[in-house]
Formats: C-alpha cells, sequence, structure tokens
C-alpha cells in the first residue's frame, strides 16, 4: 500500500471547526435545558403562588 492512498489527517483549522460544532449543540441543549425550567419549574410556582 503506498502513503498516497492514505488521506492524511486535518490537523489546520480542526479546533475551531469543533469549537463551532460544540458551541452550537450547547448553545441549543442550553436553550432546551431553560424552556424545559420555565415551563416545567417556574410557571407552576408562579401560578400556585397566584392561587394562594
Amino acid at each position: 500500500m503506498t502513503s498516497s492512498a492514505l488521506m492524511k489527517p486535518q490537523m489546520r483549522g480542526l479546533l475551531a471547526k469543533r469549537l463551532r460544532f460544540h458551541n452550537i449543540g450547547a448553545f441549543a441543549v442550553s436553550l432546551g435545558v431553560a424552556a424545559f425550567y420555565k415551563f416545567a419549574v417556574a410557571e407552576p410556582r408562579k401560578k400556585a403562588y397566584v392561587d394562594f
């Protein structure tokens, strides 16, 4: 097998590419958790306070 048949590993820009991907994922997960907290915890607490 010749060395030209093997792909060279991508080194330049790899960190930036991975950070971009993980930043988008972290932002999406944090929005999901914030929405879940708002509707599963905060809104019922507000309703219980109003009903009291």
